[in-house]
């Protein structure tokens, strides 16, 4: 019966849950004539790039293999190590070159004629000349063998798929901290952004005032029109509700998405820029922009983690 070694116990999870690009994952498994070992390491890459490092002799099962990394591993670098190790005393063949050896005989004869030496060829002798007999590898059953190396790799990559959720879980988790944090943020701008204008004409009527030190009387139609033109300047509401529903929906696809989702993220993170720059370029409030600088700081720490996702 074939024994399989499973070196990281494996859990059950959901199907939905976003993964880390990073991981590591260990299979052994072996059929009684061989052990094997599979290794595969996985790193942050824009797209999925699969390299394989076996030996020669086992070249023909690369694609099952790639094809049983392809199913974990949707984004990502991943570098998968082979190791075979033969377990049998049949796994190499000692082939005999008659031709070879008669061409060595055969030359013998004719120095030892030729120049009329003494001694006798033999078998000790000839055996041991070069090319005569020659150590290869046995023909295996490839069939047999990428079944074999099957079992190893998929062991290997549910390993790694355990270990890139678990990641996984803990960059959803600082995620979702994060975007919690600037929605709090979006709201106190909300709450500060009807008062900009006010604030705006009361200095406007202030500063009248002063110049012309009480000499006449300040002009409230002009004052109010001026007072609607900056409003409408500098109105955020429309990105304010935008980049609220960004974290919205940034919380829904970390909840209720599967992986992979990474270039979403990427999307989306871009877009959550596009707004937190229009509303610091319309403020001409400093306490709005000391609160959009935290947002962006808080938006580049969410695109930071999204580089990391699958």
């Amino acid at each position: 019966m074939p024994h399989i070694h499973i070196i990281i116990q494996r859990k059950e999870m959901g199907k939905k849950m976003i993964k880390s690009m990073t991981g590591f994952g260990r299979g052994e498994y072996s059929d009684g004539k061989r052990s094997i070992t599979a290794e595969i390491k996985t790193v942050n890459h824009r797209y999925s790039d699969i390299n394989i490092k076996m030996p020669k002799r086992y070249s023909f099962a690369e694609e099952k293999i790639k094809a049983i990394a392809k199913k974990k591993v949707k984004r990502g670098k991943a570098e998968i190590s082979i190791m075979v190790e033969n377990i049998t005393e049949d796994d190499m063949l000692v082939k005999l070159n008659t031709l070879v050896a008669k061409q060595y005989i055969d030359n013998l004869n004719e120095l030892k004629n030729t120049y009329g030496l003494s001694g006798d060829i033999d078998i000790q002798l000839v055996s041991t000349m070069p090319d005569v007999m020659k150590a290869i590898p046995d023909v295996e059953d490839e069939e047999e063998v990428i079944r074999a190396i099957e079992q190893a790799v998929t062991i290997a990559t549910d390993n790694l798929d355990d270990m890139r959720a678990v990641e996984g879980g803990k960059l959803t988790e600082d995620l979702m901290m994060r975007g919690e944090l600037v929605r709090g943020i979006v709201k106190k701008i909300e709450i500060r952004a009807p008062l900009v204008v006010k604030d705006y004409t009361e200095k406007m009527y202030n500063r009248i005032k002063e110049l012309t030190e009480d000499a006449v009387d300040v002009p409230e139609e002009r004052i109010l029109m001026e007072a609607a033109v900056f409003a409408d300047k500098s109105n955020i509401t429309e990105e304010l509700v935008r980049l609220d529903s960004h974290m919205v929906q940034l919380k829904n696809i970390l909840t209720l998405e599967a992986s992979p989702v990474g270039k979403k993220l990427d999307f989306l993170v871009q877009e959550m820029n596009r707004e937190a720059n229009t509303i610091g370029s319309k403020s001409n409030d400093l306490e709005i922009t000391a609160l959009m600088l935290e947002t962006k700081s808080e938006i580049e720490k969410i695109r930071e983690q999204v580089q990391n996702i699958e």
